[in-house]
């Protein structure tokens, strides 16, 4: 079409006119809704303001949680069940092995790929009872963490001093054979 050409009159509706009472209720029904579109956006306004959408009188994933729950959550979620029981047994070492063996042999390390717990000594002769107590000590600890979880006890003896030569050192160095390249 042309611009200089009118467009054409919409047809007038079949049947009677609307009268007074249908138009009121057109008329209160398009104003009900612009009224809720314009409640929808200033809610959203005030959302956006303090941060978000806010947990409501339903529980859901965003409410705060008691401290244990979470941290065992975190476990769960991120595959650390055997280490954290491991660490739970270096806490109740005493509890599991007797204070008499406990005073003298303490846990120093885990390796969960080898499944290998590492227990220093500080005697050589405690370190030898240890190794004779060792597979009674790791059916005691499968059986307190399930089976499999230790295979096998690694038992180390004391560690010697470590050695010093002379009263004053170079931080980082290995001794007086370093500075000759």
């Amino acid at each position: 079409m042309s611009e200089n050409t009118p467009e054409p009159k919409p047809e007038p509706p079949e049947g009677p006119e609307p009268s007074g009472v249908d138009l009121a209720r057109v008329a209160l029904r398009a104003a009900k809704e612009q009224a809720r579109a314009r409640g929808d956006a200033a809610r959203q306004k005030k959302q956006a303001r303090r941060g978000g959408l806010r947990s409501g009188a339903h529980a859901d994933g965003r409410d705060p949680m008691a401290l244990g729950s979470a941290i065992n959550r975190l476990i769960t979620e991120r595959g650390w069940e055997a280490p954290a029981a491991v660490g739970g047994v270096m806490g109740r070492w005493p509890q599991i092995v007797g204070d008499d063996l406990a005073n003298h042999c303490v846990p120093e390390k885990y390796d969960e790929d080898e499944r290998v717990l590492i227990v220093r000594c500080d005697s050589t002769a405690w370190a030898t009872n240890l190794r004779l107590l060792a597979p009674q000590l790791v059916a005691r600890l499968n059986e307190d963490l399930g089976h499999g979880t230790v295979r096998l006890i690694k038992v180390l003896g004391p560690s010697g001093p470590v050695q010093r030569f002379g009263p004053l050192r170079a931080p980082g160095s290995t001794g007086p054979g370093d500075t000759y390249g």
